[in-house]
């Protein structure tokens, strides 16, 4: 039996086309490359958690209903009275629930459409290639906004199942106009679903969770990853009660782990630690910022996440330079033509802020 042969006649073609998602090993390296909040929580915090930890009961299922660790959610995060949430395995599992729900069957006459600026955060495609549908991606502009005349022409042409709009966008770290977003709403009208992704609404403090009520075709979708705990993997999102339960059909049934739901709880109790650290890396950004705009050939663009994108004249040449000097940040200059040069800068403590701009001063005079 030739294992080629098997494989051939058993995976999916563009599964075999496509590559496995690489994350780099970071050992020994300053991280800013996957937006991690660098803070850790405070010692006496810690003891506590610990204590509630080693109090899960390992042995048992997590109850299915999650509803203690949604009512902290609801309660603390802004949720519209009236409104549930459904979790996920972090933010990733959501996206995938979602393409699933809205992927037709060849029965149904045509492939579903998924729709999202280019570039964006990169497992909106992925997600809709593993569902089966057809990905369209619509370019931003040169200054990175929104092209939203592009955008509603290619909503009236395909037709999409799902748009998808991280606000702010991932990697470009902008904010797309709230009125753009609102024309794009409504323009999908009752043939398509709008997920605004609010991953890094703790840096923005702009959110459409609020205005759930004023659009039934609106999915507000959020991550606890870039407020600190990156490490536990919880996902959450909301939407009209009645279209979350045509999406909790798909999620798995015990899909978020005891521990994940008891350090999740925990830290909601103790949310004020990790809005101060979330401000803490608010001024970090425009420190850095305003420093990163002092060095020659760099061009900074605006953020509103806790990351900064950049361009250089070399990008591979810097990033390079860097890797060197073990400081690892992400180059994003082959992800799209509009990031020619271009390497996205996560924000982090003053002291590996400093070490990254050593590095990156030394790489652009070599």
């Amino acid at each position: 039996m030739s294992l080629d042969s098997l494989i051939a006649n058993t995976i999916r073609q563009d599964v075999r086309s496509d590559h496995i998602y690489h994350v780099p090993d970071a050992s020994g390296f300053v991280k800013l490359d996957a937006m991690e909040n660098p803070y850790v929580l405070p010692s006496h915090l810690h003891l506590e958690l610990a204590n509630r930890i080693a109090s899960v009961a390992l042995n048992r299922y997590p109850v299915a209903s999650y509803d203690t660790i949604k009512q902290r959610i609801r309660a603390k995060l802004g949720v519209p009275q009236g409104y549930d949430v459904m979790l996920g395995n972090g933010s990733d599992e959501l996206i995938a629930i979602m393409a699933q729900a809205c992927a037709l069957q060849p029965a149904e006459g045509r492939r579903a459409v998924m729709m999202a600026p280019a570039p964006s955060f990169v497992m909106f495609q992925r997600s809709a290639m593993v569902a089966g549908m057809d990905f369209v991606g619509v370019p931003l502009k040169a200054d990175l906004t929104l092209d939203l005349p592009a955008m509603l022409a290619a909503i009236g042409q395909h037709q999409p199942a799902l748009v998808f709009l991280a606000y702010p966008n991932n990697p470009t770290g902008n904010l797309f106009d709230a009125g753009d977003i609102e024309k794009v709403i409504n323009a999908l009208g009752d043939k398509g679903l709008c997920v605004v992704d609010e991953a890094y609404e703790p840096f923005a403090q702009q959110s459409f969770m609020g205005r759930l009520p004023e659009f039934p075709n609106l999915i507000v979708m959020r991550t606890l990853s870039k407020l600190g705990l990156a490490g536990i993997r919880l996902g959450y999102m909301s939407c009209a009660p009645a279209l979350l339960e045509q999406f909790d059909k798909i999620r798995p049934p015990y899909n978020v782990n005891v521990l994940t739901q008891a350090a999740a709880e925990f830290c909601l109790d103790h949310l004020d630690v990790l809005n101060e650290q979330a401000a803490l890396l608010r001024q970090q950004r425009g420190e850095l910022s305003a420093k990163l705009a002092k060095l020659p050939g760099v061009n900074v663009f605006p953020s509103a996440a806790n990351f900064i994108l950049i361009r250089v004249p070399n990008a591979d040449q810097v990033h390079s330079k860097l890797l060197e000097r073990k400081v690892l940040i992400k180059n994003v200059g082959r992800m799209h033509n509009v990031l020619a040069n271009c390497l996205r800068i996560t924000v982090s403590t003053p002291e590996e802020n400093a070490i990254m701009l050593d590095g990156l001063t030394a790489a652009l005079a070599s």
